[in-house]
């Protein structure tokens, strides 16, 4: 029988007759994968073309969001290996090799930017210190190396029967990664939410108007990582509670993961003023 395939979960593709079964679970992960396929390669593409070309150099602020567009178009791609697993059981090992990305890469990058974001509010005289590009190319080729690494464990423990080691490889690093993420996250909102100096008329306005607007650009980023990676933990603790991999109980978790990944680059779209003419009054970056 065919298990549907997932993100994170370890199923057997084909019965030994070789004839792929799609069920209610396999055809809404196929919807889901075929969506993200669909609409956010394009995006990431649009984005990376945009950090590359609109200034003519890679901004140093915009590097690790460089990088996390170009560690989520490589899973929008293994999106579609996933899809062809239906059909050929090859693509299977790529797939689940490839899955080290999403699995270690963008939550890796996510915590590059929400540490950067957290220097640059609440230490911003160590900020200045390692603000220069070539620290952030630095982290970000270890946080490659590092990705790197999951994808060979994750070729490893891709098989059906390392299902429950699979499920202990990425929920034990989301919630690490969740919580820095969040710890930097409040720490500024805490400190955005603190008062500045004394100013006073057009200058003091303009200084709560920009504060106002940060504030609700880190506030969504942590609505997000909550939603990203809390259904995803909380799914890989049931799997090893229950020591059974039912491929249903992935469905929520893997549609947030895909969805919210969407968050990211329609902020950055946002404040790079593409998205202007589609939500005029939106002041959230």
């Amino acid at each position: 029988m065919n298990n549907s395939t997932a993100i994170f979960t370890t199923p057997e593709v084909f019965s030994d007759s070789m004839t792929p079964f799609i069920g209610l679970s396999e055809s809404v992960q196929i919807c889901v994968y075929g969506f993200g396929l669909l609409f956010g390669l394009p995006t990431q593409f649009y984005v990376v073309w945009l950090i590359v070309t609109e200034s003519g150099t890679i901004p140093p602020s915009e590097f690790f969001s460089l990088n996390l567009s170009v560690c989520e178009i490589v899973n929008f791609l293994n999106c579609l290996l996933f899809i062809l697993t239906y059909l050929f059981s090859s693509f299977l090992k790529i797939a689940h090799s490839i899955s080290g990305l999403g699995i270690t890469g963008r939550p890796l990058f996510e915590c590059l930017m929400c540490v950067e974001r957290y220097l640059a509010v609440v230490h911003p005289v160590t900020f200045l210190k390692f603000k220069p590009l070539r620290y952030r190319v630095i982290f970000a080729a270890a946080a490659w190396i590092i990705s790197l690494g999951s994808c060979i464990a994750c070729r490893f423990l891709g098989g059906s029967q390392n299902f429950t080691g699979h499920s202990w490889f990425f929920s034990v690093q989301f919630l690490v990664f969740l919580s820095i993420q969040l710890f930097c996250c409040l720490a500024v909102l805490r400190a955005l939410k603190l008062s500045g100096p004394g100013e006073r008329g057009r200058e003091r306005e303009e200084e709560n108007h920009m504060k106002r607007r940060a504030f609700h650009l880190i506030l969504i980023i942590t609505v997000n990582m909550i939603i990203i990676y809390v259904p995803i933990i909380v799914t890989g603790v049931i799997v090893i509670l229950i020591q059974k991999n039912i491929q249903a109980v992935w469905i929520p978790s893997n549609i947030c993961y895909v969805m919210a990944g969407f968050v990211q680059p329609v902020l950055y779209l946002h404040r790079a003023g593409k998205l202007s003419h589609l939500c005029p009054n939106m002041c959230i970056c």
